[in-house]
């Protein structure tokens, strides 16, 4: 089965701003915590907030005054301003998008203008609508309700922002005829024109789209009444346990689609789900070539190889030769410190990679004895290297399994409440970095000489650039699980745009490297043929930047490859 993601799927800017700054002010504030109402239309959502101790509210009456979050829909004047004479700190959530329509609407209701609303009568954006219309304004929902309206000498038509657009336009159509004295403003958010854009033409190219997210929410509905119109069957779904196996299983094509308060862990699962569902059109080798690159992905056996590879291309690449007891080395600690990680992170890991989740706790024993044995091993080739390697892995294990332990007393504590390594923004992808750079390349090499030369930092520093670039890489695919469980990775700390740009200038500085490192006799010439992954990991990228490519499990199998491609171009 093909499946196909759409690329406008889950948050818009709005709801993710929404979601992001009630997060932040879970993590950081302290005392009562609500929202004014739900602050998205998406229950999963909702449901971690509840985890967080962030509680929705209707009003005012009975409820103890601290921080509400006005939510991304918007509120009417009114209602704001009565939370802050009843002494209550306001966070303003509103999508910028909806504030722009509420300016619109204030400004001509001083003017004397009615406002006529495209959109649900019901919906909470449109009851916000309302309210900044000095009760001058008119719902309209279909083409009908404009025989309701009263005789109106001055009017402005806006419309709902997630409004269907063909309904917009026939509607406005219409209004140009029968009320030509009626000024229109086309208000309707771009992500919504082109999410719905979006999936007209995917309905075109696959049997069925399964369209995910609330079922309260008004533009999920209408993606899947998009769907419908176009003659393709539209499941809408909340989560892959409404999937209907029994409907989508013999189909050739399926499209995924979801609407702009669906979070991205919920869109993976489905994703996810549907890519490994073996259907009888899958022949039985292909399933279970697939089921063995599952294993090893999420087990991080295929990472622990490429660990191994690494430190056997830098063993060239620093001209002391191949060995395979750094290899080894090199294997098993990746193997134990990144199971470890999985366990130790499990939290964050639940939204962001949910099927590995379901994948550590189905075999969590095998797992933790893999971890334990593997991490012996490393710890025994390292001895075999030499005192000092094994001192130096023993120190960065030692701090591998104390990331996540409170180590500065709360009397002592740094910052803003720093007590554990993993409380230092961005320390999870530096450190990881760090290490991967120590144990592919310096400690092999001093191993071989006690000697600190520019030809093992020059290594050093390569090999954990591609660690870097590989883990920050995973940091921007994790932001929401990250920032929902209040871990400060580097793509939180610097925001997705920046990470990007951060990627590719540290891809482009060891590109100009690598090709000057053999003329200074800094490297073997194998720094030329480096090259070629710097470019693989580049082209991954820039296709996940532009939206050519879907995260799943063949394109994490794809970055992972990384390093077992260093090891081919040696």
């Amino acid at each position: 089965m093909k499946v196909k993601l759409a690329k406008t799927a889950g948050f818009c800017m709005g709801v993710r701003r929404a979601v992001e700054m009630v997060l932040d002010a879970a993590n950081r504030l302290q005392g009562p915590f609500y929202t004014y109402g739900p602050l998205i239309h998406n229950p999963q959502v909702i449901e971690i907030l509840a985890e967080k101790g962030v509680t929705v509210i209707d009003g005012i009456s009975g409820v103890e005054p601290g921080t509400v979050v006005i939510r991304a829909h918007g509120v009417p004047l009114q209602a704001k301003q009565a939370f802050v004479d009843a002494g209550f700190s306001i966070i303003d959530a509103t999508c910028p998008r909806v504030i722009k329509v509420h300016t619109i609407i204030g400004k001509h209701a001083k003017q004397g203008y009615a406002t006529v609303i495209i959109g649900d009568k019901h919906h909470p954006e449109v009851v916000g609508l309302l309210g900044h219309a000095k009760g001058m304004g008119y719902v309209v929902s279909q083409p009908d309700d404009l025989d309701k309206l009263p005789s109106l000498e001055r009017a402005i038509v806006v419309a709902q922002t997630t409004q269907d657009g063909h309904l917009f336009d026939s509607i406005v159509r219409t209004i140009a005829i029968r009320f030509p004295h009626f000024k229109v403003f086309s208000t309707i958010c771009d992500s919504t024109l082109q999410r719905q854009a979006e999936v007209r033409e995917m309905a075109k190219s696959v049997d069925a789209v399964v369209v995910v997210g609330g079922r309260n929410s008004g533009n999920t509905r209408r993606l899947a009444q998009v769907v419908e119109q176009e003659g393709v069957p539209a499941y809408h779904i909340e989560s892959e346990e409404e999937l209907d196996y029994d409907a989508v299983e013999p189909l050739d094509s399926v499209g995924i689609t979801a609407g702009a308060s669906t979070p991205n862990w919920v869109i993976k699962k489905v994703f996810r789900t549907l890519e490994t569902l073996p259907t009888q059109k899958r022949g039985r080798c292909r399933i279970t070539l697939f089921r063995i690159q599952r294993w090893l992905l999420l087990s991080n056996l295929y990472l622990a190889v490429g660990a191994g590879c690494l430190s056997y291309t830098c063993a060239l690449l620093s001209g002391i030769g191949p060995g395979f007891t750094s290899a080894l080395m090199a294997t098993c600690y990746v193997l134990s410190m990144h199971i470890l990680n999985n366990f130790i992170g499990r939290e964050a890991v639940r939204y962001n990679d949910p099927d590995r989740a379901s994948f550590y706790d189905d075999n969590r024993l095998i797992l933790l004895t893999l971890s334990a044995i593997s991490g012996a091993v490393g710890l025994f080739m390292a001895f075999t290297l030499g005192s000092a390697p094994f001192l130096v892995l023993c120190i960065i294990s030692l701090l591998g399994l104390l990331y996540k332990v409170k180590i500065i007393p709360a009397r002592f504590k740094i910052g803003k409440n720093i007590q554990r390594i993993s409380d230092v923004p961005g320390s999870k992808t530096m450190l990881i970095a760090l290490a991967w750079g120590m144990v592919t390349a310096a400690l092999p090499y001093l191993s071989v000489s006690m000697q600190i030369t520019s030809t093992m930092i020059f290594v050093s520093l390569w090999a954990s650039t591609m660690a870097f670039v590989r883990t920050a890489f995973f940091d921007i695919l994790d932001m929401q699980g990250d920032r929902i469980v209040g871990q400060e990775s580097i793509a939180i700390v610097l925001g997705e745009q920046k990470s990007f740009c951060i990627l590719k200038l540290l891809l482009v500085i060891f590109f100009a490297a690598l090709i000057i490192a053999p003329v200074i006799h800094l490297t073997t010439t194998l720094a030329y043929g480096l090259i070629l992954p710097i470019f693989y990991i580049a082209a991954l990228v820039m296709a996940f930047e532009r939206h050519w490519v879907v995260p799943g499990f063949r394109f994490e199998f794809l970055v992972e490859t990384l390093f077992v491609f260093t090891a081919l171009v040696s």
